[in-house]
């Protein structure tokens, strides 16, 4: 059938048809490649992350605090989603608690799917706190230096600037525990609204990273009692753990994860726009910055081997924070696929503050997607905003 379908179409014709074939090969491989050179020489030109303005209110070198003033436009688009920005603002102000070793990129990582912008077109004014990029020199840096000492010196100048007392803290991951601990420590009434992301209350029960955490936890009590050794003896410029490592570190909780990616952009190396977003996400996930020694010399004794809030308490410094002091509005997030804080390690919060007004939601999506991913907007932005509407006037 097909051979009598070659005899009678024209000789001409079939001609035409392999030249434009031939033709359209160059052009094809000349995309390929001209994409493939700029992912790997030119990936800056591609990134499309940090679009968002803000002005930077104080900076002592490390820290700084950013503040996102009204946007220009009249609506802004959420992923296939028209949103008209409102004009008038609620009263309470928003700040952004990041976890330490990111880069800010994450919370404005694409025009349509920017969190800072989101919310500023819902009406919030939006701060952010920028924790720098430490050096060893900073590896002194512990706990009790950020909940007890930098969280607060910024959540003061946002009240300055703002003129308004009462705040909403919004933190992922180690951010969120950043603001279940201050709000501990603090007693900070004038916290009224938290919003926590991705943020392990019980540590050990994140699934095999869990049992993992157990395990360590059994073989320190046994150096401990039997010589007397605790981490917290060692100097903590030992601990500090630079960038790069803290990248490998991260993709290796979802190897299969950051192979698959790599795969797809070589399967749709003639798609510009993937091209683009591979880019504008490495951009976040390759720079991400170092831990200081002694936050990682804590979160390793505390957080992860004795989990001490698991029974509603946490050291910082010579003191105790006790999850029960915590009285704010509470918006809890936890990602079905989360390897770092899985649901069950997250909803343990609900046992320890004292808050009468907490909802708790599981999210589609892993430990960066519940913050940022393509689901985001529409799996907890959009009630987020609503949440925090009726508690933010």
């Amino acid at each position: 059938m097909s051979l009598l379908l070659v005899m009678e179409t024209p000789m001409p014709n079939l001609l035409k048809a392999a030249t434009a074939k031939a033709a359209g090969l160059p052009r094809q491989t000349a995309l390929y490649a001209g994409n493939a050179f700029d992912r790997v020489f030119r990936a800056a030109s591609l990134v499309q992350a940090g679009q968002t303005p803000f002005e930077t209110l104080h900076s002592d070198g490390l820290v700084s605090l950013r503040y996102y003033p009204p946007l220009a436009e009249d609506f802004i688009e959420l992923d296939d989603t028209v949103i008209p920005v409102q004009r008038q603002s609620h009263r309470t102000p928003i700040v952004i608690i990041p976890p330490l070793a990111v880069n800010m990129l994450i919370y404005d990582l694409f025009p349509q799917r920017s969190l800072v912008r989101f919310l500023r077109a819902k009406g919030f004014e939006v701060y952010l706190i920028d924790w720098g990029m430490p050096t060893r020199a900073h590896s002194h840096y512990n706990l009790h230096t950020y909940v007890a000492e930098l969280l607060p010196a910024s959540l003061n100048r946002v009240r300055q600037h703002s003129g308004e007392q009462e705040l909403t803290l919004h933190g992922w991951s180690l951010g969120g525990m950043f603001t279940l601990f201050y709000s501990a420590l603090s007693k900070d009434q004038h916290v009224r609204n938290a919003v926590v992301v991705g943020s392990p209350i019980d540590s050990h029960a994140s699934g095999l990273m869990g049992l993992l955490y157990q395990g360590v936890s059994g073989a320190s009590d046994f150096v401990q009692r039997r010589t007397g050794f605790k981490l917290h003896d060692l100097k903590p410029d030992w601990f500090h753990s630079p960038g790069w490592a803290n990248t490998i570190g991260f993709k290796l909780t979802n190897p299969i994860g950051s192979f698959k990616g790599y795969w797809e952009l070589l399967a749709k190396l003639g798609d510009r726009e993937f091209v683009a977003d591979h880019a504008t996400t490495s951009a976040f996930l390759d720079r991400m910055v170092a831990y200081p020694g002694g936050i990682v010399q804590d979160a390793v004794v505390r957080l992860l081997i004795t989990n001490q809030p698991s029974r509603g308490k946490i050291q910082i410094g010579q003191d105790v924070a006790r999850l029960e002091n915590v009285t704010s509005s509470i918006f809890a997030i936890a990602g079905e696929t989360d390897t770092l804080a899985m649901p069950d390690a997250v909803a343990k919060i609900q046992q320890h503050i004292r808050s009468v007004d907490v909802t708790f939601r599981v999210v589609p999506g892993g430990h960066m997607g519940i913050l940022a991913g393509s689901k985001a907007p529409k799996a907890s932005w959009l009630e987020l905003a609503e949440w925090l509407a009726e508690r933010s006037d």
